[in-house]
């Protein structure tokens, strides 16, 4: 039911448009009731990105089950390739939905909160982790950031190539910056070995969006 929905949507979001496109349509298309429909989603919006809660859900267990003698930052790169599983099991889908969302402001929007809910549950993690850590949360966030920026850099370029070529090569590759700038190696009694020291240089009061898209323009100029 649940996926004979989304393949109604967008079926019809092709054929009419996203805006011209009703719940009503859909679930006529589908052959349901309307009662159906926002038993699986809340909104047209969320039968756009129908496995956002399933990844979230199951990136956040990762990161739960996770060590203290595990590296966090590479706990957290291992996470987000989670994420980009979850495009690159249906390319065809994962574009149609990129081209889509180009065109509709509101689905943009709504795209970027999602985002954002993925880069929350990363720093919230790293918060734990970095506790007893000069900055602790200061780095998380920043650390949160970025991988969410390497993520981001890899899949647009996968989806701008109409799902060709390797995404998760291009996310290893923007990781490995990611892991380079923040990996805190420690000596064999404990301590904590002197750290690279990573500057960003944004206007006062940016939002973190901001900063994030310059981490993003910085990564693509590599």
């Amino acid at each position: 039911m649940r996926d004979a929905l989304v393949a109604a949507a967008f079926q019809l979001f092709l054929e009419r448009g996203y805006e011209q496109t009703t719940v009503d349509d859909i679930v006529a298309l589908a052959g349901v009731g309307r009662r159906s429909f926002f038993r699986y989603f809340p909104s047209k919006e969320d039968v756009v990105f129908p496995d956002h809660e399933r990844c979230l859900a199951e990136m956040t267990a990762f990161l739960a089950d996770s060590t203290d003698d595990q590296d966090p930052v590479r706990r957290v790169c291992d996470a987000v390739r989670i994420v980009l599983r979850m495009y690159t099991e249906n390319p065809t889908f994962s574009v149609q939905r990129y081209r889509l969302t180009k065109k509709v402001p509101g689905l943009r929007a709504y795209e970027l909160s999602v985002v954002w809910r993925y880069e929350r549950a990363f720093a919230d993690y790293l918060r734990g982790r970095l506790a007893n850590l000069r900055d602790g949360t200061l780095r998380a966030d920043v650390i949160a950031a970025a991988v969410a920026a390497a993520h981001n850099n890899a899949l647009r370029s996968w989806l701008r190539s109409d799902g060709q070529g390797d995404a998760s090569a291009a996310l290893d590759h923007a990781l490995g910056y990611v892991q380079s700038a923040f990996a805190a190696p420690s000596t064999p009694d404990g301590e904590e070995e002197a750290e690279d020291v990573v500057i960003v240089v944004s206007r006062r009061g940016a939002p973190l969006w901001r900063v994030v898209q310059e981490i993003e323009s910085a990564l693509e100029k590599e």
